[in-house]
């Protein structure tokens, strides 16, 4: 099967992109020369969309689905992986400077279930987050809140575990909000500003208006909508789907 990491704004192989790809015939094709070719489409789709907005592109906004990821302080990486522990470069995200780090935990709900292989995405921050999706939470037994990245209020509790250590975690599990990042140039080009809600058209192969997709400016990020992997399936898109922006709430 076609790898195709990397094309997602947080990818951690959710299998989606791998399935559609699975639909074009490869067979008998040199895996090197069909790495190559998943690399120069990868690389194509996470260009598209980084010029300022234009009245047209306001149709064509890329999609990047997110799958469970971890968020780690240098104190929670040195417990789980050991003292002095440095993430180590797996691939670059779509967003300037994050990165998905080679190293993996195991995430343990209250019902002693665990997803392995959750992904460590860089760099590392001032607090501890996982960021997984209602389906998730649901075969961990917890009841995380809707929330946006680094609202931990109320966060489901966790147990991480990696090759050195374990560590509980009161507060750190989230369903994070639909949200829309944008450059603030992009920003006065869209008429909203950071904390704005907005209504986006999906419009993929089931397509569907959502509502309440908060505004994230920054000087530094591309365009890119962000869904988790529940929301993308049921409407089923894929990374590198697009959007249409349809205005403020």
């Amino acid at each position: 099967m076609v790898n195709l990491k990397g094309l997602a704004s947080y990818c951690q192989d959710c299998g989606a992109c791998a399935a559609r790809v699975s639909e074009f015939n490869i067979s008998g094709m040199d895996p090197k020369i069909v790495e190559r070719i998943v690399d120069e489409v990868v690389l194509s789709i996470q260009t598209e969309g980084s010029d300022s907005v234009t009245e047209t592109s306001k149709s064509s906004i890329p999609l990047g689905v997110s799958n469970h990821h971890v968020h780690l302080t240098q104190q929670t990486l040195n417990i789980l992986f050991g003292e002095g522990s440095i993430l180590e470069h797996y691939r670059p995200l779509y967003q300037p400077e994050d990165f998905a780090a080679k190293q993996t935990v195991t995430i343990v709900g209250s019902k002693m279930r665990a997803i392995q292989n959750v992904r460590i995405l860089g760099p590392l921050r001032d607090y501890d987050q996982v960021e997984i999706s209602m389906t998730d939470a649901i075969y961990l037994g917890i009841k995380p809140p809707v929330r946006d990245s680094g609202d931990l209020e109320g966060a489901a509790p966790l147990t991480l575990v990696g090759p050195a250590g374990s560590v509980f975690l009161p507060h750190c599990a989230i369903i994070a909000g639909r949200h829309l990042h944008m450059s603030n140039q992009d920003a006065g080009k869209f008429d909203v500003k950071n904390g704005d809600l907005c209504r986006i058209r999906l419009l993929g192969e089931k397509p569907a208006i959502l509502e309440n997709v908060l505004v994230r400016t920054n000087d530094n990020w591309r365009l890119q909508l962000h869904l988790d992997t529940d929301e993308a399936n049921a409407t089923g898109s894929i990374c590198g789907a697009k959007a249409e922006f349809l205005g403020k709430m």
